[in-house]
């Protein structure tokens, strides 16, 4: 199945609605049936017929078919937001009593959900350097059932073996999960690499647009009947059907606008590696990345995100590096058209995240679509400022 196929037409069956060249936003929580057979039919196959929009919704039907395809997974769910995907994938793989492993530094919420959550249920959780996947084996125990990948993480871009590391799960009998969302999947599949569950912030990349909360959890048709059972309609974390057809649209785009940043990134890049304020690049596609070799095997091309490391000598100088940027603008997430920036500083006083460890003076940047050479001016622009 194509690409273009998938993005513009799968799922799409417009002569159910009137011909419409765009699907519908079905806004209707409740379905009505002529009889009570109908009725019961439809409660027996809830995951794929429409009986209550909480199991499932015409509009959001179609979108998960697309991300289903996208990643090449049996099935799909869209969640109310990344962390809501994540902690349902999770969760279904482990009960009271059970050991997750888990790679260092993971997105900040999947450490909050082992760390404060599941631990209070008896679910206990070892971080590993995922470097060498000789670390996974290393920390299995007897009780473990999922290792938690992220590859590359959204922060320090650490990546990991993927297949090397299922290679391992699976000769335990252990559950893979990776969160996906960097990468996306049209640069990284890790279903074909044999992960069982695969995770996104579908706020950043899939949707693009900056305008909505989501997530994704892709995975096979087993796996799917027992989330769907479990966690995806007990917990109720659901996509609304506006904002289903709001991500729909920015699917339209996907391809598009990561060409776009595969060949702007590179440059900016570049031209920080280069820099004497900079102390230190992290970007998986970096010519200093001493994991430059597995980035370029797992991932197809450059991606819009990095980090680094500014020569500063105090949190005032990187606050006022940070506040002369115009085309970087300062806020928590990425993944949409305007390019970002986040300094790891902030952190230092927030009361969900003051114990981070990451370094005072390093800042995660976003490259939108703008053109690269004014994402170089505004950097040049705010380096002379300090």
């Amino acid at each position: 199945m194509d690409l273009s196929y998938i993005i513009n037409h799968l799922g799409e069956e417009r002569e159910s609605y009137f011909r419409a060249a765009v699907p519908p936003i079905i806004q209707s929580n409740n379905f009505i049936f002529k009889t009570a057979e109908e009725m019961r039919h439809a409660l027996a196959h809830e995951m794929d017929e429409p009986f209550y929009t909480r199991g499932n919704n015409p509009t959001v039907s179609i979108l998960r078919k697309k991300i289903a395809a996208l990643e090449g997974a049996e099935e799909a769910f869209v969640f109310a937001s990344g962390s809501a995907a994540i902690a349902a994938g999770v969760m279904s793989a482990v009960k009271a009593g059970d050991h997750i492993i888990c790679v260092q530094k993971p997105y900040s919420w999947t450490t909050k959900l082992l760390n404060n959550l599941l631990s209070r249920f008896d679910v206990s959780s070892t971080y590993v350097d995922g470097s060498d996947p000789q670390n996974f084996e290393a920390a299995i125990q007897a009780n473990t059932r999922l290792i938690v990948l992220e590859s590359p993480n959204s922060i320090t871009f650490e990546m990991q073996d993927i297949e090397a590391v299922v290679a391992i799960a699976k000769k335990h009998n252990i559950l893979t999960a990776i969160d996906n969302s960097y990468a996306t999947p049209l640069n990284q599949q890790p279903i074909k690499m044999g992960v069982d569950m695969v995770m996104h912030s579908a706020s950043k990349y899939l949707n693009g647009h900056s305008d909505i909360i989501a997530g994704v959890l892709c995975c096979s048709r087993e796996r799917a009947e027992h989330i769907f059972k479990g966690e995806y309609m007990t917990l109720g974390g659901i996509i609304s059907p506006n904002d289903a057809w709001l991500m729909m649209r920015g699917l339209r785009t996907l391809p598009i606008r990561m060409e776009r940043v595969s060949q702007t990134t590179p440059k900016v890049v570049a031209f920080l590696e280069n820099h004497p304020q900079v102390e230190k690049v992290y970007y998986p596609f970096a010519q200093t990345n001493p994991q430059l070799e597995l980035a370029q095997k797992y991932i197809k091309k450059p991606t819009g995100q990095f980090s680094m490391t500014l020569k500063a000598n105090s949190v005032e100088e990187v606050d006022r590096f940070c506040n002369e940027l115009t085309y970087f603008q300062m806020a928590c997430s990425w993944g949409g058209h305007e390019s970002l920036i986040f300094p790891m500083s902030v952190l230092y006083t927030s009361a969900n995240y003051s114990e981070t460890t990451l370094p005072w003076n390093l800042i995660r940047f976003y490259v939108g679509l703008e053109e690269a050479d004014i994402l170089i001016a505004d950097l040049q622009k705010a380096f002379e400022c300090i």
